[in-house]
């Protein structure tokens, strides 16, 4: 029973410990829907949980990072959340499309507007981010969270590769290789399209053809009515030759 009971005992502890600690290193972060690759565009979640138990998140501030500015930010609105987007002049303007972009969002900001995070739940921001910088594996968007109870968590620390992960880890959004997709769709497009014509090409082909046949088809038909009825014909002069000889 004793032996029972410590492992009851070593089981629940080692549970408690798990549960506390998910609850200790959950922080601000940048999840992509999908793909993020390089030189594309991508949707993000900014994902926040509440790390109190007794306050509530009451406001979010995301910082882009400026050593790579994005010449396209959008939020999509979330209910019971007021966002702010603010931009500022690029000391080097982009070249997008063909078109000079001479200012970039450096900061997005949710305050709450009827709606909070309160403790054991989290909220998710989503951005349309593009175009991502094709010389970059990861950005880095530095976070400040803010609680009902004027705390404010600032999440600005920047991980170091092969380091422990800080204590305020600011959300790192990780980059894939660079995609053709758009290219390939409209290599797509175009084989699809070639491929619908040859096919047309074919159904046409197909309807000579068929009408080819039909047209022999009925050509022998109508040979061989004809042979029958010149048939039927000497046979009907021979029987009405017989029949005047009688």
């Amino acid at each position: 029973m004793n032996v029972s009971r410590l492992a009851a005992t070593s089981a629940v502890a080692a549970t408690s410990v798990l549960v506390f600690s998910g609850a200790a290193f959950a922080h601000v972060g940048v999840q992509p829907q999908g793909e993020a690759a390089k030189g594309g565009y991508a949707v993000v979640n900014v994902k926040v949980p509440n790390e109190r138990d007794n306050a509530s998140t009451t406001k979010v501030e995301i910082n882009l990072p400026t050593e790579h500015p994005l010449s396209s930010v959008m939020p999509q609105p979330v209910p019971g959340w007021k966002v702010k987007v603010e931009k500022a002049k690029l000391d080097k303007p982009l070249e997008v499309h063909g078109k000079q972009i001479t200012e970039a969002v450096t900061k997005v900001t949710w305050t709450a507007d009827g709606a909070k995070i309160g403790p054991g739940e989290f909220q998710q921001f989503p951005l349309s981010l593009g175009r991502l910088p094709e010389d970059a594996d990861q950005m880095v968007f530095k976070a400040i969270q803010t609680y009902d109870n004027k705390e404010v968590v600032r999440w600005i620390e920047e991980p170091t590769e092969g380091g422990e992960e800080p204590e305020s880890p600011a959300p790192v959004l990780k980059l894939s290789a660079a995609s053709d997709d758009h290219h390939g769709a409209d290599a797509t497009g175009a084989a699809a399209k070639d491929d619908a014509k040859a096919s047309g090409h074919g159904e046409d082909a197909k309807s000579e053809t068929a009408s080819n046949d039909s047209s022999d088809s009925t050509a022998r038909i109508l040979g061989i009515v004809g042979i029958l009825v010149g048939a039927a014909g000497v046979a009907f002069g021979v029987l009405a030759g017989r029949r005047r000889s009688a």
